[in-house]
């Protein structure tokens, strides 16, 4: 008697942990980085934690250097200027740039540096961001977009850092 006693605590222990992990799994989602011509230069793995939402970009056959990279606030990429990307991800209204007083937009991310071979990868956490329900939300209603400049992002002049040309972009999906 005292055995099935220990073994239905037991299960019921564990049955409860299982339920804990299920509700507790990180939220994320992820971007195909794509050029003009719709050739894979990268991927995006995002995934929402305690510190807030990381965001780790490999690229590849992207052009040497550094690169603005930014959340923008429509789930679109239509080539070959990916206008269709809207502006920069900005839901509390600031200005573009970590270094600029009136900002960050919520979509300012670092440079993405890319060697002489084409091959870059950034791994950045933001708390101005979020993949659950409001307003901050990467994945609410119209979608969100990661999109890769030209040039380097300066962190300061409004609406972009003087980053240039779109060359890649992939929208951001669970």
């Amino acid at each position: 008697m005292r055995r099935l006693v220990v073994a239905g605590a037991a299960m019921m222990l564990l049955g409860g942990c299982a339920s804990m992990t299920a509700e507790t799994e990180p939220l994320s989602a992820e971007a195909a980085l794509k050029d003009k011509d719709g050739k894979d230069v990268g991927r995006a793995t995002i995934i929402e934690t305690r510190e807030g939402v990381r965001i780790a970009v490999t690229g590849y056959r992207l052009p040497p250097g550094a690169h603005g990279l930014h959340i923008h606030a429509v789930g679109r990429c239509d080539p070959p200027e990916f206008a269709s990307a809207g502006p920069h991800f900005n839901p509390a209204g600031k200005q573009h740039g970590t270094q600029n007083p009136a900002g960050p937009h919520g979509g300012d991310l670092p440079n993405l540096e890319v060697a002489a071979s084409g091959e870059g990868g950034i791994d950045a956490t933001t708390k101005l961001v979020t993949l659950g329900p409001g307003p901050t939300s990467l994945l609410g209603p119209g979608g969100t977009s990661l999109v890769v400049h030209a040039a380097a992002d300066d962190y300061k002049t409004d609406p972009s850092g003087n980053s240039g040309d779109r060359i890649a972009c992939g929208v951001i999906t669970k």
